[in-house]
């Protein structure tokens, strides 16, 4: 009896905070930015970011990736994922669907420009070895975004409208919205110029959802495949001004969006889709701060939701010297836990964090970290505990 009672006491004690970080490879002068971040079925972790001088401008630009295996204390050495030759390659995303398959989602500027991002994905089924994963197919993800020709123009009024001071003075917004509005008008530049950033979700054992974004109409949108790839569907866009979408369901079936801000109120917008992410509330934003900078949300088998961002509203190397983990445990409505992963000066910068729960029920995080004028990938592992603690324990 006494050896039980033990037992069950030692199961209601909650976890010791727990809190690791490694660097993936060392940092160096070359932009390494924007990983992803999955495990396997065996327990090994798989990150790939883009590589190169630059961004759109650079056709050097490759997607590269690492591997540590299982009970491993090192990464590997990196290796080639993706290389469109002499086009830039960008804004990768790994995920693993139900049937065990690895998903790699990139783009490629085909004129080194925001609006002629081509979005392609690969899958293999042969990724446990080493080195890169041996690729089964490939794809173009053509994009066709429902009603955006009718929604945009009301939207880019509406955010005139409520962003009327800050536009007189903000050259680049108002240019934006005018050439957006333009653009909503062309069938190809509706379809050309969507990107991922975070992690797809699936809504049941079969329909994945992909978030996406456009850097030429500030908006975010969602795709959609029943059957693996073969055949794709859309939403109408998330209005107005956001990008880099982070999808998380709810319990009730309503699924959240929570974006990076490229409005001037500089907070984490927010929408919901009651409807299975068909269509989507405007967006509102929410109580956290975001510098216009790359965020990540996840529901934990706790129940619990994690989000992962910038909290600042700008400031130095563009607000994105904090980079912070929130803990919420009513579905977002407030977020009672936070703790800090990165706070800098100017001289170093982390984001675009890519966030998974391990197989343990540790909290996996990869993100861009930038110690200037040198960058490399970061993984910071930690327990719901270790954000429960609070800044206050460090």
């Amino acid at each position: 009896m006494l050896n039980i009672a033990c037992a069950l006491l030692l199961t209601a004690l909650p976890a010791a905070p727990l809190y690791e970080a490694e660097l993936v490879f060392p940092a160096e002068p070359l932009h390494n930015h924007s990983p992803g971040l999955v495990e396997t079925a065996d327990g090994d972790l798989l990150v790939c970011w883009f590589h190169g001088r630059g961004e759109k401008t650079d056709d050097s630009l490759v997607i590269r990736g690492a591997r540590k295996k299982s009970g491993s204390d090192e990464w590997s050495a990196p290796f080639l994922m993706a290389d469109n030759k002499n086009l830039p390659d960008q804004n990768c995303v790994l995920f693993i669907d139900p049937r065990g398959t690895l998903w790699l989602f990139w783009i490629s500027s085909l004129d080194n420009t925001s609006d002629t991002y081509l979005l392609k994905y690969r899958t293999s089924n042969d990724y446990a070895g080493e080195g890169p994963p041996k690729w089964d197919w490939q794809d173009v993800l053509h994009c066709r975004p429902v009603n955006l020709d009718q929604r945009y123009p009301a939207s880019a009024e509406k955010a005139r409208e409520e962003f009327a001071e800050n536009i007189k003075t903000n050259e680049r917004l108002r240019t934006r919205l005018e050439y957006g509005e333009n653009a909503s008008k062309d069938k190809l530049a509706r379809r050309l110029g969507w990107m991922t950033r975070t992690h797809p979700i699936m809504l049941s054992e079969t329909r994945m959802m992909v978030p996406l974004y456009s850097d030429i109409f500030n908006c975010s949108l969602a795709a959609f495949t029943d059957d693996w790839g073969e055949t794709w569907t859309f939403s109408e866009p998330i209005l107005p001004l956001n990008v880099q979408p982070s999808f998380i369901r709810k319990q009730n079936g309503d699924i959240v969006a929570m974006m990076r801000d490229k409005s001037p109120r500089r907070r984490i917008p927010r929408s919901v889709s009651k409807d299975g992410g068909q269509t989507w509330t405007l967006t509102e934003g929410m109580e956290i701060p975001n510098p216009d900078s790359s965020v990540e949300c996840i529901a934990l088998k706790s129940g619990n939701w994690l989000l992962v961002c910038n909290d600042t509203t700008g400031g130095e190397r563009g607000g994105r010297t904090k980079l912070t983990a929130y803990l919420s445990d009513d579905e977002g409505k407030t977020w009672k836990s936070h703790r800090t992963l990165e706070k800098h000066d100017a001289s170093t910068a982390a984001s675009y964090p890519s966030v998974i729960e391990s197989r343990d029920g540790t909290i996996l995080c990869a993100y861009t970290y930038s110690p200037s004028p040198d960058e490399t990938i970061k993984l910071v592992r930690f327990n719901e505990d270790w954000v429960r603690a609070g800044d206050s324990a460090e």
